[in-house]
């Protein structure tokens, strides 16, 4: 079976795209070969007039297979660039071909038109097929996208995407496509010129045939093969280009801090191609993509937030039992977590108990999704239909009964042993015998969680992060007697809402807290040393971090931050870190002085009367007045990044972690590890194990034993080994 088949129909070649046993067409180098086979044999046929593109599925297409990349480097020996070039030109070659359509090089004439027909969602290369076409036809499916999200996996649009679209509308206009990754939906895509028409469903291979039918030589000609042809906006070296060019590059920078590569080469490739004729300038192009495939950051961003990210949604640490799919999910405590956790349940039609002690409370979280609907409906992104929808699948109620016929629930009550002990006890009593119980907790062990259960093997830890509608990730964590069928039903759970779970065995803080935690710490700690907290603050963000330490404490709260610590010390005895004792006390005076963080509108940060941040809080220097020596940048940076990549092998080397790929996805995804690293298993490949080793001591006798080099890592040291050579993965430089 191919991917690509081709019918005619009344003087139109109708090329259809449908890659057998994939619900999503993905392109592949073989499958290009065969559009290009069918595009000659239409071409050659003196019986068509012109050509339709089009799916065979509800969607276009997801983009290409990046599995193809990881296959040409492999097998491409010691010129892994040359291959990834010549690939990417193969690519642009077949593109052209459909865009000049057999056309007069010289007179541009004689060329038959090609139409793409897209019934749904559309990106990646899919788009960039569509705008090698002359015309592009979008469904108006309120479902769909369109867009060229590639620069979100650290790559760009590298298929004559970036040049084409950019010479369509201009650097400034293009930005929002190509530099944010943004997929927009059929009207949006319209005035974006994405598509030039949206029509209805059912009229969508009608339309493309009209204009096939209707094309003239003047329709097919695209806008930089005419003589005469001007980059909209203006060129780099026009009075506008050059403001638009030189904004871009501010934006670039102060977007990205230069952790990206990918955002630097795609602006490099419009700035360098502008300059030149547009075959000129796909080469340009090409050789921008191919120095992105080969930076080991971009790689490792490919492997985690494409290949690991996609094998742990499908399931790859899921216990060998049968479907699990949840039908009716009972949610205990309508506070924040448990009205969020009911809404991203509710929208993926799953029936919703929302029990809390009162009505009133109950109802609030209630009150939660429906506003958040009614913003949808101001966005246009939903409906009034759709809202009563959604909030007839959910029951507020105080009626422990009503959880009687659920198949799991979810308990999101307060934060203490007792409490949830009472409502474990409490609901067991009324549940049925095959229903499994989930607590979502940050920081309370499940093993001791469960001792209130009586059917211990269907209790199970289920971490959602705040605001569950926005985050990603589910941590799910295993008790000492946690079974099978309660961890595969909490995957097939976070798998129905469209979240990406991870797996963890049960210890204090789990995975994600277990390294956030000390990132906050040594942020306060450096504070205590005398350390400007602007310059802790600016090394995280140069890092690629989305918030530095001390923004982050504001905003889970200081007084959270000490109710943990005196949690932890109550817990560990004479065990806890005597080098804490500095962060505790900065953090309590803070919290004595009513400085609570974002929400009491005063911390780390100063805010004015609406809760917005106004700058650092200069009264820090009158707490530790900063030191006349400040360290330098790396030292900072090196601190921060160290004292969280090393507990996340101190929880591979001690089993919490079983699967370095939830490591990596789970820290960008859960508390926006350094994306650009691809993780901090990632990075530690980058940098070496045996300078990880080697700079782990220098940092502990420099500042403490929680820099102390874990016996895993320095083994691999010793051997020269990588964590992704070592545990049966790929090398970053294999995976993209």
């Amino acid at each position: 079976m191919t991917d690509f088949t081709m019918q005619t129909d009344d003087g139109v070649a109708i090329i259809t795209w449908d890659v057998p046993g994939k619900s999503m067409n993905v392109m592949t180098g073989d499958a290009f070969q065969e559009l290009e086979r069918l595009v000659d044999a239409a071409l050659a046929d003196d019986g068509v007039q012109g050509i339709i593109i089009t799916s065979g599925k509800r969607d276009f297409a997801g983009g290409m297979d990046l599995n193809v990349l990881a296959t040409i480097r492999a097998e491409a020996g010691e010129a892994p660039a040359q291959a990834l070039f010549d690939f990417t030109m193969e690519g642009h070659r077949i593109l052209r071909k459909i865009e000049r359509a057999g056309m007069d090089p010289k007179t541009l004439k004689g060329g038959k038109p090609v139409v793409c027909a897209i019934p749904g969602t559309c990106a990646g290369i899919g788009t960039e097929l569509a705008l090698g076409c002359h015309h592009r036809i979008m469904a108006d499916n309120t479902k769909a996208k369109i867009g060229l999200p590639e620069i979100l996996l650290g790559l760009f649009p590298g298929g004559g995407g970036t040049t084409r679209y950019s010479r369509m509308v201009g650097a400034m206009q293009a930005a929002p496509v190509l530099l944010e990754g943004k997929m927009l939906d059929p009207k949006r895509a319209k005035s974006a010129q994405l598509v030039d028409e949206v029509v209805p469903a059912d009229e969508l291979m009608s339309a493309a045939r009209a204009w096939v039918l209707a094309a003239k030589d003047a329709d097919i000609v695209k806008p930089w093969d005419q003589k005469g042809w001007k980059m909209p906006g203006g060129e780099p070296y026009h009075p506008a280009g050059f403001m638009t060019f030189v904004g871009a590059s501010a934006m670039i920078n102060h977007q990205t801090q230069g952790v990206y590569p990918a955002a630097k080469a795609l602006l490099s490739a419009i700035y360098e191609g502008a300059q030149v004729p547009f075959d000129t300038a796909l080469r340009i192009e090409a050789r921008w993509f191919t120095s992105v495939l080969m930076d080991p950051s971009s790689s490792a961003m490919i492997r985690s937030l494409f290949v690991n990210k996609q094998a742990l949604e499908k399931g790859a640490n899921r216990p060998d039992v049968p479907d699990q799919t949840v039908r009716k999910v009972g949610v205990l405590g309508a506070g924040m977590m448990g009205a969020g956790i009911a809404l991203v349940s509710a929208q993926s039609g799953i029936e919703v108990v929302l029990l809390d002690q009162s009505q009133d409370a109950a109802d609030r979280g209630k009150a939660y999704v429906a506003d958040y609907a009614d913003k949808g409906i101001k966005r246009g992104k939903a409906t009034p239909e759709k809202k009563e929808a959604l909030l007839g699948l959910i029951t507020s109620t105080t009626e422990v009964e009503s959880l009687s016929d659920c198949d799991l629930i979810v308990e999101a009550v307060f934060e203490d042993m007792a409490v949830k002990a009472e409502i474990t006890r409490r609901v067991e009593a009324v549940i049925g015998e095959d229903c499994i119980f989930a607590t979502n907790t940050s920081t309370l062990p499940i093993t001791d969680l469960a001792r209130a259960s009586s059917r211990p093997d269907q209790f199970i830890g289920i971490h959602f992060f705040s605001p569950v509608e926005k985050m990603a990730l589910v941590e799910i964590i295993k008790g000492a007697a946690t079974g099978d069928r309660a961890v595969a039903k909490a995957l097939d759970f976070v798998r129905q809402i469209r979240k990406t779970p991870i797996v963890v065995h049960d210890a204090r803080f789990f995975y994600a807290n277990r390294c956030i935690i000390p990132y906050l710490n040594e942020g306060a700690r450096m504070v205590t040393e005398g350390v400007a907290p602007a310059l802790i603050e600016n090394a995280a963000r140069l890092l690629g971090f989305p918030l530095g330490p001390l923004q982050l404490i504001d905003e889970t709260s200081i007084d959270l931050g000490i109710k943990i610590s005196k949690a932890t010390r109550a817990a560990m005895g004479d065990a806890y870190p005597a080098d804490m004792a500095p962060v505790d006390a900065l953090m309590e005076r803070m919290a004595e002085d009513g400085r609570l963080g974002r929400k009491a509108k005063a911390g780390f940060y100063a805010y004015d009367d609406a809760g917005k941040r106004t700058g650092l809080w200069e009264g820090v220097a009158a707490l530790h007045p900063r030191s006349a020596d400040q360290p330098d940048l790396l030292e900072v940076q090196h601190r921060l990044m160290f004292v969280q990549v090393l507990e996340a092998v101190r929880a591979l080397e001690e089993d919490v972690l079983t699967d370095i790929r939830e490591g990596d996805v789970g820290a960008i995804l859960g508390w926006g590890f350094a994306p650009w690293s691809g993780g901090p298993f990632s990075w530690l490949d980058m940098i070496g194990s045996p300078y990880a080793a080697a700079r782990a001591e220098e940092l502990a006798s420099a500042h403490g034993p929680r820099f102390a080099c874990p016996d895993l890592l320095a083994e691999m040291a010793g051997k020269g080994q990588s964590f992704y050579g070592r545990f049966g993965i790929p090398d970053a430089a294999d995976a993209a």
